[in-house]
């Protein structure tokens, strides 16, 4: 069983030929609305990927709720642990240029409301637990040690960017960084940004995704490289939630880490060449086709 705690967000996506500068007002070529949120991204992966998926989270009792919650809701990922509470839901507003870079604004709402306690502990043990850095710290940070103190394996993913506590830190199977967010921890922790380092300095299994450099992991003294899959980029934006869904859904049927890294590193590929955040998600089938 996956269990996710996390944001769920509405995504208010524009489509530009190029970024707006500070001060900048460009015209659009399209807007659309699209369910969202890192927490609520990666469930969908790892439901699309075959996994039994728990959400555990919180969305406003606004008009943008129901809408938050519909990518949820197609991939089979149980909502029964998602609460309403007296805040709006959380919204993104996505910008992409031609390029398929992204640049992000999140207003949180909701999700800072989310409370780990509404995971039940039979939940939580032999689960793989995942979790980011878009609720209230506190609260990620006791989940992370009620799961550590249960058995469960927990993935986090530190993004955005933020300190925990290296106690914390340590209690965690893996922890998923990109480039900058890798640097932001290795100048907190006063250490080089490569997964190796990483994981000596916070004793637990680094995972860094490199862009098109590929992926660099270092757990239990084991370093593993993979090298990117190339592709047309189009949309870059749910490629680093796809990645964390789907290397969550391989690790929790049995799959080592080999395996699930290669498996991620796909997936996160053919996220890449379609437009939006959960609906560029691919399904099992579609990633095992690509794999081969």
């Amino acid at each position: 069983m996956v269990i996710v705690f996390g944001s769920i967000n509405l995504d208010l996506i524009f489509s530009m030929e190029d970024l707006p500068a500070p001060g900048a007002t460009l015209l659009a070529r399209s807007m659309r609305t699209e369910p969202g949120g890192k927490g609520a991204n990666q469930a969908v992966a790892a439901a699309r990927d075959g996994a039994s998926v728990a959400m555990f989270g919180a969305v406003g009792r606004d008009g943008f709720a129901e809408d938050a919650l519909a990518g949820l809701l197609r991939a089979g990922v149980d909502l029964s642990g998602v609460a309403r509470v007296a805040a709006p839901t959380g919204v993104a507003s996505i910008v992409t240029d031609r390029a398929g870079r992204n640049a992000i604004a999140v207003a949180s709402g909701a999700n800072l409301l989310a409370q780990q306690a509404a995971i039940p502990d039979t939940a939580l043990r032999g689960a793989t637990v995942v979790v980011q850095m878009e609720c209230d710290p506190l609260e990620t940070s006791a989940l992370i040690s009620r799961a550590h103190a249960l058995g469960a394996k927990t993935i986090l993913n530190l993004a955005p960017a933020a300190l925990l506590p290296q106690r914390v830190l340590a209690q965690c199977a893996l922890i998923v960084v990109n480039e900058s967010e890798a640097a932001f921890l290795g100048e907190k922790f006063e250490c080089n940004a490569d997964a190796r380092s990483l994981s000596m300095r916070v004793d637990s299994g680094v995972v860094r995704t490199l862009g098109d450099d590929g992926v660099e992991a270092f757990v239990e003294g084991r370093a593993i490289a993979m090298t990117a899959r190339r592709v047309a980029a189009i949309d870059t934006t749910a490629a680093g939630d796809c990645f964390v869904g789907v290397l969550a859904a391989a690790l929790d049927r049995g799959e080592s880490l080999e395996a699930a890294l290669a498996r991620a590193n796909v997936a996160a590929a053919m996220t890449c060449t379609m437009s939006g955040s959960q609906g560029s998600m691919p399904d099992a089938a579609e990633i095992d086709g690509a794999g081969r």
